[in-house]
Parts: C-alpha cells; sequence; structure tokens
C-alpha cells in the first residue's frame, strides 16, 4: 500500500511539472506573447458606412483579422451580440469604440476612443491645440484610449499642433481613406512627417495604420475600402485589455501588406525578419530625430544598436511591391520624459 502511494504521488510530481506554467521569482506565471492582427479605424451604418455591423465584423473575420474596433461617428456600438455571433477566444474579438467627431473653423478634429464604453460628445475648443486636448483628456478620462485621426484630412492639423498636445498616445500615420492626404504635398508634411516633428519634440506617440473604410459593397481606388492598413499587436492573449495595454505601450508594429517573421525591440536595439513574400525585395531605413535616415539595410534580416546619442530610433520596412511596415520607436537617453 505504501509503494503505491509513493507512486501515485510520483505521477502527480511528474504531471505537475509538465502542465503548470513556469513561474518567475515576481510571483507570475510567464505567457509567451502572440502577433494578433487588428484594425482600429472602421464604420458602420451606424454613421456613414455602407454596411452593417455584422457584415462589416464578418468581413474582417473572413479576411482572417484579430479583433475589430468599430468607430462610428459619435456612436458606440455594443459589442457584446457581435462577439456572441462572431467571437472565438483566441481567434477573434470585438472591442467598443468611437470616433469623436470635433471641428474647429471648418477644421475637421477626429479621435478614436478605443475601448469606450459609452458615448461621449466631442468637448471642442478654442484652438486646434485646445479642441484636440480638450477631446484628449475626455477620452482618458473616460477610461479609452485616444488616437488622433488623419491629421491632414481637409489639413486640420499641423507638426506644430502635435508638439503642443500632451498625453497623446497614438496617431495615424497611415489612413486608408483616399481624402485623407497621408503622403502630404504642396508644402504640408506627410503623416510620417507629423509624427516624426512630434517624437523630435520629445512626444511619446506610436504610430497607427488603419483602414478607415466606408464601402465594404464596392471595392475601387476613390473608395474606402477594408484592407488597406493594420496594426499588428503582441499580447499575451487575446482580450480587450491585453490589446488595449500592447497598444499603450508601443507593443505592435503598423502595415499595409508587409510581414514580420521575428521582432525584437529592446532599449539598446532593435533587430527583425521580414517573412519572405513570393520574389518581393525589402530595405529597412533605420530612423532617427528630424526624420533622419540613420542605418539603411537591404534584405529580409535588420537591426540597428542605439549608441546613446539617438533622441528616438524607429524603422520602416519598403517592400518592392510598395507594401510598408512601421516599427514602433525606441526612446534614447537624449529623449524627454513620458508624456
Amino acid at each position: 500500500m505504501k509503494s503505491m502511494i509513493v507512486r501515485c504521488l510520483l505521477v502527480a510530481a511528474a504531471v505537475a511539472a509538465i502542465v503548470l506554467p513556469q513561474v518567475p521569482a515576481g510571483g507570475q506565471p510567464t505567457a509567451e506573447k502572440k502577433w494578433y492582427k487588428g484594425n482600429l479605424h472602421t464604420h458602420t451604418i451606424n454613421s456613414d458606412g455602407d454596411s452593417t455591423p455584422d457584415a462589416v465584423a464578418a468581413w474582417y473575420k473572413e479576411n482572417r483579422y484579430n479583433f475589430l474596433i468599430l468607430t462610428d461617428h459619435d456612436f458606440v456600438t455594443d459589442p457584446t451580440a457581435l462577439n456572441a455571433i462572431h467571437g472565438a477566444a483566441g481567434k477573434f474579438l470585438l472591442i467598443p469604440g468611437e470616433e469623436v467627431t470635433d471641428r474647429f473653423e471648418g477644421k475637421p478634429i477626429h479621435l478614436n476612443a478605443l475601448n469606450l464604453p459609452s458615448v461621449l460628445l466631442p468637448a471642442g475648443g478654442k484652438s486646434v491645440v485646445e479642441t484636440i486636448q480638450r477631446n484628449v483628456d475626455a477620452i482618458r478620462a473616460a477610461g479609452a484610449l485616444p488616437q488622433l485621426n488623419h491629421p491632414n484630412f481637409h489639413w486640420a492639423v499641423s507638426a506644430n499642433d502635435l508638439l503642443a498636445v500632451n498625453d497623446l498616445p497614438l496617431m495615424e500615420i497611415f489612413n486608408g481613406h483616399p481624402q485623407t492626404n497621408e503622403r502630404g504635398g504642396g508644402g504640408f508634411a506627410s503623416l510620417e512627417e507629423l509624427w516624426d516633428a512630434a517624437l523630435s519634440g520629445g512626444k511619446r506617440t506610436f504610430g497607427v495604420a488603419v483602414d478607415d473604410a466606408h464601402h465594404f459593397k464596392a471595392f475601387a481606388k476613390n473608395l474606402s475600402n477594408p484592407g488597406r492598413g493594420w496594426v499588428m499587436v503582441r499580447a499575451s492573449e487575446l482580450s480587450t485589455a491585453a490589446i488595449m495595454a500592447a497598444l499603450s505601450n508601443g507593443d505592435f508594429y503598423a502595415s499595409t501588406g508587409v510581414e514580420l517573421e521575428s521582432l525584437q525591440v529592446t532599449p539598446t536595439e532593435i533587430s527583425l525578419v521580414i517573412k519572405e513574400h513570393l520574389q518581393t525585395r525589402y530595405t529597412t531605413l533605420f530612423i532617427g530625430e528630424g526624420g533622419k535616415v540613420l542605418k539603411t539595410v537591404q534584405g529580409r534580416t535588420a537591426s540597428y544598436s542605439l549608441n546613446g546619442t539617438e533622441k528616438y530610433v524607429r524603422a520602416k520596412v519598403l517592400a518592392s511591391n510598395g507594401d510598408d511596415a512601421w516599427i514602433q520607436p525606441v526612446f534614447g537617453a537624449q529623449s524627454g520624459p513620458a508624456n
């Protein structure tokens, strides 16, 4: 009998060693993070889109996205029923959101409120900066994550405006809508140049790529269709809390088609491997203060080691087929404190 008990205890110990996660010194089990593809900006017939929330959610799920935030103008679609139909543990998740739609002297000032529980009215303001700031503060107070949308839509937001705004964690650096002027021109900065201006001025803002999709029933260059820009978020699980935390911390990259096989970011180095795609060729630019290219690397593997003099370093991958990817900045010793 005694020998049988001993054998049972040994078997139990062996099973426990197999199934229990490793617990580090801090006392919390470690969990391997995974990549989740998501869209942060899209519309339905609850504002100015052409399709129902059900049809929009179905499109993104069928096209292998992992999460979606519906951001209708001044309207929050409760995702509970949609998650009951389309949600799948570890595979697809809908998160509530709203495009808070404000204006100053004819300039559209739009901010997404990500993971917003209920409708938030525009806060208004006496200048572009005040309008942005008051909405950022209101979104934060509501427990949501603010994101500045399409700064060049009607050429609404300048670099000086961005430098005067505080606590803005996310801004669009690519927007797939054909009227958002993401490349700039005619003396106006591109969205990426605006981002560099903010980073160079000490702002710790991360760049996102989005669809801003409105049209799901017809596809054309002059329509705002889905599938044009997205984020790849690295999180411990597919949950609202984990996705929001990763977005807040910059643990993601933005893309219009480039996919990374691996990405390692530390306070002193950025290294990446690009997933091979047919006959596509790749160039990676490591970019620092003022948008200056610090290093150029050809091929699928690239890395940059910070030397301690940089304010920030970010990376951009250019593909020969026209696709891009943007890796979030590492802030060096010369950078100011976080917002």
